[in-house]
C-alpha cells in the first residue's frame, strides 16, 4: 500500500515537485491569511465604499498594468531566481506595513499603497511559478502535479488561511501579516531548494521587453489551439464574473441567506474543489480532456440558469457544490493542455496572457454586473451570464477537440510559425 507521501507526491515527480508544491502551500497560508486580514483593515480605517472597493480593484489591477511584462521577463531570466526576489519584496512590503501598524501611523492610503505594490510582486511570482511546472515534470505527469498545487491553494487560501487572518486580527492588527510575512519567507527558503532554472533565452540579449512581449503575441496569433483557449478562458470569465461580483446582494437580499449564508457559500465551492481533487487522477485515465472540457462549460451554463432561477439558499449551497467540481477540473485541465502545447521559451509570456485575459475578463464582466443588478435586479447578471456562456459555448465547442489534439510545438526561435494543429484552423 502506497504511504500518504506518495499518494500526494509521487516519486516519479522528483524532488523538485515537492519543493515547488510546499513552497507554493506555503504561500498560499500567507495569502489566505491577507485574504481576509486585508478587507478588515481596509474597513476599520474606513467606512467609504470606494476606498473599501478599491482594495479589491488593487487585486487584479497590477495585472492589468504589469502582466505582459513579468511574461517577458520570466522567459528572459532565471525563473527560481525571479520568484524569490519577488516574493523578498513582497516580504518587504508587508513588514513595512507592519512597522506603520506596531508605531499607529498607518492610514488608508498607506494600505492600499502597500496593496498595490505587494499585488504587482504577486504578479511576477505568480506569472513565473506557472513556468516552473513544465520545467521539471513530464508532460503526461502535468494533470496530476496541477491538480496537488490547486488542491495546496483550496486547503491553504480558502479554507485554512482567512479563518486564521480573521481571528489574528481580532487579537491585533498587525498580527495576521506578521504571520504572512514568516509564510513567504519560509516560501522563499523551499523554493531555494530546487535545481537551477537557467534563463531559455541568451541572457546577454538587450533586445527590448516590448519586443518579447510582441514576439509571444505574434505566436499565440499563429497559434489557433492555444489562442482559442485564451479566448474561451477570457469569454467565461466575463460572465462568470458578472454575477460573481454583486454575489453578496444576490445571497443576502435574493435569497435571504444572511452573512454566514453567503460565507458558506465560497465553503461549499472550495468543497466541492477538494473532491474533484481526489478524483482527477481518476477521470484523466477513464475520460478525454476534450469531453471533460465539454462537460464543465455545460455546467457552467447550467449554474448561471439554475442561479437565476434559484429561490433558497440550500438550492444555492448545492449548486455552488458542483460549481466548485467543475470549476477545479476546467482549472486544472485548461493549465495542463497550455502548458504541454507551449514551448517552454514562451510559457511566461503565454501565462501572462492568459492571466491578463482572466482578470480582464473580471474588470468587464463585473462592470456589466453591477449595471444589469442596478437596473433589473441580483437575479439579472445570472441571465446575463446564462446567454453569454450558452452562446460562447455553442462556438467552442467544436474547436474544443482541435485544442485537445494539437501536437506541442518543439521548443524553437518565438518567431516560427507554430500552425501544428490538425485540418483547419481553429476560431470562433
Amino acid at each position: 500500500m502506497a504511504s500518504l507521501g506518495e499518494l500526494i507526491t509521487p516519486a516519479r515527480l522528483g524532488r523538485d515537485f515537492r519543493w515547488l508544491l510546499t513552497s507554493s502551500w506555503t504561500s498560499n497560508i500567507g495569502d489566505g491569511i491577507a485574504l481576509a486580514a486585508a478587507p478588515l483593515l481596509i474597513a476599520s480605517m474606513t467606512s467609504s465604499p470606494i476606498l473599501v472597493a478599491s482594495g479589491a480593484i488593487l487585486q487584479f489591477l497590477p495585472w492589468l498594468l504589469f502582466g505582459l511584462h513579468a511574461g517577458a521577463i520570466a522567459d528572459r531570466v532565471n525563473r527560481r531566481v525571479l520568484v524569490i526576489v519577488a516574493n523578498l519584496i513582497r516580504a518587504v512590503v508587508v513588514i513595512g506595513l507592519i512597522a506603520f501598524l506596531i508605531t499607529g501611523t498607518a492610514n488608508i492610503a498607506i494600505v492600499l499603497v502597500a496593496a498595490f505594490l505587494y499585488g504587482t510582486a504577486e504578479v511576477f511570482v505568480d506569472t513565473t511559478a506557472q513556468t516552473l511546472l513544465p520545467m521539471m515534470v513530464n508532460s503526461d505527469d502535468l494533470g496530476v502535479a496541477n491538480t496537488r498545487l490547486q488542491a495546496g491553494y483550496l486547503v491553504a487560501n480558502q479554507f485554512a488561511g482567512p479563518p486564521l487572518g480573521a481571528f489574528l486580527f481580532a487579537m491585533g492588527a498587525f498580527w495576521p501579516f506578521l504571520l504572512q510575512v514568516l509564510c513567504v519567507l519560509l516560501a522563499v527558503v523551499l523554493i531555494s531548494r530546487i535545481a537551477a532554472t537557467p534563463p531559455t533565452r541568451d541572457p546577454q540579449s538587450h533586445q527590448p521587453v516590448h519586443t518579447d512581449i510582441a514576439e509571444g503575441l505574434r505566436w499565440l496569433m499563429k497559434n489557433p489551439p492555444v489562442r482559442t483557449l485564451v479566448i474561451i478562458i477570457l469569454a467565461f470569465n466575463v460572465t462568470w464574473a458578472a454575477p460573481w461580483g454583486v454575489l453578496v446582494l444576490y445571497a443576502t437580499e435574493h435569497l435571504n441567506m444572511g452573512p454566514v449564508g453567503y460565507g458558506f457559500l465560497t465553503s461549499a465551492a472550495a468543497i466541492g474543489g477538494l473532491l474533484a481533487s481526489l478524483s482527477f487522477g481518476w477521470l484523466e485515465k477513464r475520460f478525454s480532456f476534450a469531453l471533460l472540457m465539454r462537460i464543465c462549460l455545460t455546467c457552467e451554463v447550467l449554474m448561471h440558469l439554475s442561479f437565476a432561477l434559484a429561490t433558497n439558499g440550500i438550492v444555492a449551497l448545492i449548486i455552488m457544490f458542483f460549481f466548485g467540481i467543475y470549476a477545479f477540473l476546467w482549472g486544472t485541465i485548461s493549465t495542463t493542455v497550455r502548458q504541454r502545447l507551449v514551448p517552454r521559451e514562451l510559457q511566461g509570456r503565454i501565462a501572462s496572457v492568459n492571466m491578463v485575459g482572466v482578470f480582464g475578463g473580471l474588470v468587464i464582466g463585473q462592470a456589466i454586473g453591477g449595471v444589469l443588478a442596478q437596473v433589473w435586479g441580483p437575479t439579472a447578471p445570472w441571465w446575463f451570464a446564462f446567454g453569454g456562456a450558452a452562446i460562447t459555448l455553442a462556438l467552442v465547442w467544436r474547436p474544443i477537440s482541435s485544442i485537445i489534439a494539437a501536437k506541442p510545438v518543439t521548443d524553437g526561435p518565438a518567431d516560427e510559425d507554430p500552425d501544428v494543429a490538425p485540418g483547419a484552423p481553429v476560431s470562433i
